[in-house]
């Protein structure tokens, strides 16, 4: 069975910086696309970066590129997404999601919710001003 767990969320100053964490089980992180999303109160969920280890991509939507690096560990099975300069914006819930890389026919960006089967539990992210 596939299952992901997101983690790492937390409470952070305006400038500050965290690192999240997806970790997969029931398959391998090298086999498929993992995407990060988020979601705040009132707003639909907006796809943030994705990283496919197998087509070595990694794609960034326009709000985070520059502030955010999407990076993975094979032998954790985990991808992380590392954020900087965080700005009251950037509160929302985060996910990660997965599909396995050979069905992902076309890769949008920044990656849509509904190119993703697989989704975590989501990881709380509040940034203060």
């Amino acid at each position: 069975e596939v299952q992901l767990q997101a983690s790492g969320g937390g409470y952070v100053q305006a400038g500050g910086s965290l690192r999240l964490s997806c970790t997969g089980s029931g398959f391998s992180v090298d086999d498929y696309a993992i995407g990060w999303f988020r979601q705040a109160p009132g707003k639909d969920r907006e796809g943030l970066a994705c990283i496919s280890i197998s087509d070595g991509m990694i794609n960034y939507g326009d709000s985070v590129k520059g502030r955010f690096t999407v990076s993975s560990d094979s032998a954790k099975n985990t991808v992380y997404l590392d954020m900087n300069n965080l700005q009251s914006e950037d509160t929302a819930v985060y996910y990660c999601a997965a599909q396995p890389a050979e069905t992902m026919m076309a890769v949008s960006i920044p990656p849509s919710p509904d190119e993703y089967d697989y989704w975590g539990q989501g990881t709380q992210v509040t940034v203060s001003s």
